[in-house]
């Protein structure tokens, strides 16, 4: 089983976008795939066209079974038209009672612990976020055994969210290294919302490359596609499964999965 966390602490990079297509792009090619939507404002929840509910926080505080905390996702959501898979995709919702998780929790070690538990039942859990940097980051970040960072390609984005998400990460890996655990691993930052044409994204993309190296991915261009599957609450993979956005996050699946697999 591979857990992988989606982090930025910045709003609006597409974080939920990415979160939504990679989980349901796994399920596409077969797998098992828990996706846990973990922020109060329930973007993932929403996307698959689910109403906001407590999963979550039941979850980590109630200490519900996973089967009263899991909603499957009717495949028609995600799969491309005359497409049959074998894989499953899973949904644990959230809404706004997830901001009181952090109070709430009475050991940090809980989420890790939970997540555990389907070992040798799903292949993949995915965590969507919040942007708000807070204790429930530092448990997740300690259940994750990945992490992936979707940006936009303006400058506070990537020099603010950017390095502020690396820098808490880097402490939480750095101190569970000390203690003999290794997790969270960089995964990848994924620049999102990309536009060619545009001078300063260009220098930001320069920027990311200078910094970070070889930990960026291929980009995401800004494309009205992404907007238009939302608006039917639908992933791209039913909604244009053809099209150019589509291509970039099976690129972006295929990415992840050869990086998991090969570490």
């Amino acid at each position: 089983m591979k857990v992988i966390g989606l982090f930025n602490e910045k709003g609006g990079v597409g974080k939920s976008t990415i979160a939504t297509h990679l989980a349901a792009g796994l399920a596409l090619r077969g797998k098992r795939v828990v996706l846990i939507d973990t922020d109060p404002q329930g973007n993932a929840t929403i996307a698959f066209g689910y109403e906001k509910s407590p999963q979550f926080y039941d979850l980590t505080v109630r200490n519900a079974p996973w089967k009263n905390v899991l909603s499957q996702v009717e495949p028609e959501k995600y799969e491309p038209p005359n497409m049959i898979t074998d894989g499953q995709l899973f949904l644990c919702a959230s809404n706004l009672e997830s901001r009181n998780i952090a109070n709430a929790l009475d050991r940090p070690a809980i989420i890790r612990q939970r997540i555990r538990e389907l070992e040798g039942a799903v292949d993949f859990v995915i965590f969507d976020t919040s942007p708000t940097p807070s204790l429930l980051h530092a448990a997740i970040t300690a259940a994750c055994d990945y992490i992936l960072i979707p940006t936009d390609c303006q400058a506070f984005g990537v020099k603010e969210g950017v390095a502020s998400t690396m820098l808490h990460i880097t402490e939480i890996r750095n101190e569970a290294l000390a203690r003999g655990m290794d997790i969270a691993r960089p995964l990848g930052i994924v620049p999102n919302k990309y536009q060619a044409s545009t001078v300063l994204q260009n220098d930001i993309l320069k920027y990311l490359s200078a910094h970070y190296g070889d930990l960026v991915l291929s980009q995401i261009p800004l494309l009205t596609t992404f907007g238009e599957a939302q608006a039917v609450e639908k992933l791209l993979y039913a909604f244009a499964p053809k099209s150019k956005a589509t291509q970039y996050m099976w690129g972006l699946v295929d990415t992840v999965m050869e990086s998991v697999y090969a570490s």
